[in-house]
């Protein structure tokens, strides 16, 4: 439960009246329904800027009104005595509805992050997002600037996305080696959202989807949500993924297999020419699609990474998702689907269904981008500051957590994958990181048994964030060692 109000301090009643009005008013209005749970006195007091004795007191003085109950070892609830259900009669049971909800809610852990990453006094050293520096601000300004619009191109696009953007895409996309007519693309509002309309268009209820674990998917519940069951596959057992693929394929039919090739979200690695191939062929072979997120293969510094998999797909066995919330700006929303028309025109419906369309404004800007060459030249000047980030978080690392953790040198994208010499990655981490002010990403909520990693992030945080985060976390890390 997250708190916005605070008590008005220089206000004549006094601190104790104002919150015991406040609580009275949140159950009241029915947005505390019955049953629901208060935070600890603890976090009360921390999240109002009051002593704990002042909540205790408010606390002690609705239990006596009969607004609230405690029950020994579970905590404080809004009571549902006799005066609360007259109240609480004209309220629906939301928290029925809220507990039986079709989509899987988050873990806890992924609904604090998603909070405190808007809380600009913490430093956030997991975000996989650009830094506000590194985005191109001002040269998206002056696009839209000297940009003329008319009112057709500011109106509901057609069901696949503006025609011009998937033109620009699908030139885009031959420099990879990709060919996609501007037919078989669509345009998304972001990777994610891809994913959700390939749960709900494509598949049925209690598919099985194989994907590479550790995973972004854990993080989000597109399939689970839709009820899809996953089956994590790791490249650290004897067997490759392939022969996994085709083991367990021959007990149960996969639906499909989710993949990050390229700087893969949280562990940065990237499959080799020969890994894609193999991939490709054992799928052609067990009839088993393939969804290949490429949203960071353009992010590479020193050596340009293998072409994606689709770029060998000749029988439209890939969907290939790329986006340009990693490497342009993920406010504009603008991501794209490649794959066989009859695929796309059914997951353009769905869209159609949903939100009726990306932003018109951002379609015609990264269309503007990609056609004049201003893409091109960002993307040169952005790996260049990734690099010069990426290296400075190297030597902070070689610094504060030599002989505490081991890494490897990513070769692009936003991520290192930490791993620390002990289990010792679990909430109680994450809690005395938030204690000082530090967010981290941590690996069980991209594998939920994954108490040794950390996925840290070069991308957000400045220079100086980076060194007092990163020297903070190592003696949080080295006091629970």
């Amino acid at each position: 439960m997250f708190i916005e109000w605070k008590p008005n301090r220089p206000s004549n009643r006094s601190l104790h009246q104002q919150i015991v009005e406040w609580m009275q008013q949140q159950i009241t209005r029915g947005e505390w329904p019955v049953a629901t749970k208060l935070p600890s006195q603890r976090s009360l007091a921390d999240s109002l800027g009051v002593n704990r004795s002042t909540i205790i007191s408010a606390i002690e003085e609705l239990i006596a009104d009969g607004l609230l109950e405690t029950k020994v070892g579970s905590g404080t609830f809004v009571s549902n005595n006799t005066w609360n259900v007259l109240v609480s009669s004209k309220q629906p049971d939301w928290k029925n509805y809220v507990r039986n909800g079709l989509h899987e809610p988050n873990l806890k852990t992924i609904q604090d992050i998603n909070q405190y990453e808007t809380d600009t006094a913490i430093i956030r050293l997991g975000t996989g997002e650009l830094s506000p520096s590194l985005l191109p601000t001002k040269k998206i300004e002056k696009t839209l600037q000297t940009t003329s619009f008319d009112a057709h191109s500011l109106g509901y696009s057609e069901p696949k996305g503006d025609k011009g953007l998937r033109h620009s895409i699908s030139d885009y996309l031959k420099s990879k080696g990709v060919i996609a007519s501007p037919s078989s693309l669509m345009i998304v509002s972001g990777g994610l959202q891809a994913l959700q309309l390939i749960s709900v268009g494509l598949l049925q209820k209690g598919s099985m989807i194989l994907h590479e674990s550790p995973s972004y998917l854990n993080s989000v519940h597109p399939f689970q949500s839709a009820g899809m069951h996953l089956v994590g596959l790791s490249k650290q057992v004897r067997e490759s993924i392939p022969t996994q693929i085709k083991r367990i394929n021959g007990r149960q039919k996969a639906s499909l297999f989710y993949t990050v090739p390229t700087f893969n979200n949280p562990t940065n690695t990237t499959w080799t020419k020969e890994e894609r191939l193999n991939l490709l062929s054992i799928c052609n072979k067990e009839q088993i699609p393939i969804i290949e997120d490429d949203v960071y293969s353009d992010l590479w510094f020193e050596n340009e990474p293998p072409l994606p998999i689709k770029s060998q797909d000749t029988d439209g066995l890939v969907l290939y998702i790329g986006s340009m919330s990693k490497t342009l700006s993920p406010g504009l929303r603008i991501g794209w689907i490649a794959g066989p028309i009859t695929v796309i025109e059914r997951l353009a419906d769905i869209k159609m269904q949903m939100d009726y369309g990306s932003s018109a404004l951002s379609q015609h800007l990264v269309a503007e981008w990609l056609t004049s060459g201003q893409y091109s030249k960002h993307l040169e000047w952005l790996r260049y500051e990734l690099k010069v980030r990426r290296d400075f978080t190297l030597t902070l690392l070689n610094q504060y957590f030599k002989g505490i953790a081991e890494w490897q040198i990513p070769q692009g994208g936003f991520y290192i994958w930490l791993k620390l010499c002990k289990p010792i990655v679990n909430p109680n981490l994450f809690k005395q990181a938030i204690k000082e002010n530090i967010l981290i990403n941590p690996g069980y909520i991209y594998e939920p048994s994954n108490n040794t990693h950390l996925r840290l992030s070069y991308s957000y945080a400045s220079e100086e964030e980076l060194a007092y985060g990163i020297q903070t976390l190592s003696k949080i890390i080295r006091r629970l060692i």
